[in-house]
C-alpha cells in the first residue's frame, strides 16, 4: 500500500490507472478507523481495481473548535488497518495541502441542509461539500463510498454530485453496529464503558419505535423515543426527527411518504452521537 501526502503525488500515481481504464474507488474518512469504516473499505476494494482511502480531519466541517481538537487521530493505526484490507493508496494530506488558501465556495442545497444536523451545526455541510469535492477532483473516482449512519451527509453528497455534474457513483453502505446495537463511530472512543452501555439505549429506543408505524401517530413516536432516552441519566436528545428519506423534510403522518426515516442526535455526556432508522422504504430506493 502506498501512503501519499500530496495531491500532486496522488495524481501522478493514479494517472496510469486512469489511462488504462481501471476503476477507482474512494472512501473519504476522518481517520480513527473502526469496523464501520472497514465495511466501506472492503466493499470499495471488492468493487474496484484501485482503492483509495483518504484520512483527513477536515477543519471546515467543524462548527465547534473543541470538537475538532478532541476528534480522535491515529494515522499509524489507520494505515495498518487499511493495508490489512488491501487498500491501494492511503491519502493522508495536511490541512495546508488541502487548503493552500481559504475555500470560499458556498453551496446551496436548498432545504436539505436546513434541518437536523444543519440546524444545529451551521456551516457543517458546506465544509463537507468543500472537502469531498476537493477529494473527488483529486482522485477522479469511479465510485465513492459513504456510511448510511451519516444519512443527511449522504443526501448532501449526492446533491453536490448532481449540481457539479461529477462522473462518480455514490454508494451508501449500511450502518455497522457494536453487539449492543450502538452505531460504530470514531467518537465512541471517547465514551467510558458505562457510557457505551447507556448509549446503546439510543438504537434500542429506535427499534422499539419501529412497531409504532401505522399504529401510533408521528407525534407519539417522537415523544416516545425522546422521553425514553432523556430518562436515562447522562443522555440528552438534541433532536429526533421523522422525515421523508428523499427530501429530509419532517412529516406529520406515516402516509405522507413511502420512504420514512427517523434521524437522531444524542449527547452522551459531552460526546455527540447520531443514528437513524428506516421506518418505511420503497423498492429501488
Amino acid at each position: 500500500m502506498e501512503i501519499i501526502r500530496t495531491v500532486t503525488d496522488l495524481d501522478r500515481f493514479l494517472q496510469p490507472f486512469r489511462d488504462r481504464g481501471k476503476s477507482i474507488g474512494l472512501v473519504p474518512t476522518m481517520g480513527a478507523l473502526h469496523q464501520g469504516h472497514a465495511a466501506l473499505v472492503k466493499q470499495c476494494v471488492g468493487e474496484n481495481e484501485v482503492a483509495v482511502v483518504s484520512v483527513f480531519v477536515n477543519p471546515t466541517q467543524f462548527n465547534d473548535k473543541e470538537d475538532f481538537r478532541l476528534y480522535p487521530r491515529n494515522s499509524e493505526a489507520d494505515c495498518a488497518l487499511l493495508e490489512s484490507i488491501g487498500v491501494t493508496v492511503a491519502f493522508v494530506p495536511s490541512v495546508e495541502e488541502m487548503y493552500p488558501e481559504p475555500d470560499t465556495r458556498v453551496f446551496d442545497f436548498g432545504m436539505l441542509d436546513k434541518v437536523m444536523e444543519g440546524r444545529f451545526r451551521p456551516g457543517h455541510f458546506n465544509g463537507v461539500a468543500q472537502i469531498v469535492s476537493k477529494l473527488f477532483y483529486a482522485v477522479k473516482p469511479t465510485r465513492a463510498y459513504f456510511g448510511e449512519k451519516d444519512f443527511q451527509q449522504l443526501a448532501i453528497v449526492r446533491e453536490m454530485v448532481r449540481q457539479l455534474a461529477l462522473p462518480v457513483e455514490i454508494v451508501g453502505v449500511p450502518i455497522v453496529r457494536e453487539t449492543s446495537g450502538l452505531a460504530m463511530s470514531s467518537r465512541n472512543l471517547r465514551l467510558s464503558e458505562e457510557q457505551r452501555q447507556k448509549a446503546a439505549e439510543i438504537y434500542r429506543s429506535l427499534r422499539l419505535s419501529a412497531d409504532f408505524v401505522g399504529e401510533k401517530s408521528i407525534r407519539e413516536t417522537l415523544d416516545f423515543v425522546t422521553n425514553r432516552i432523556n430518562q436515562i441519566d447522562g443522555l440528552r436528545v438534541e433532536y429526533f426527527d421523522i422525515v421523508d428519506g428523499n427530501t429530509l423534510q419532517p412529516i406529520s403522518d406515516w402516509n405522507d411518504s413511502a420512504y420514512v426515516v427517523g434521524c437522531i442526535a444524542v449527547f452522551c455526556g459531552d460526546v455527540r452521537l447520531i443514528d437513524n432508522i428506516s421506518y418505511k422504504k420503497i423498492e429501488n430506493q
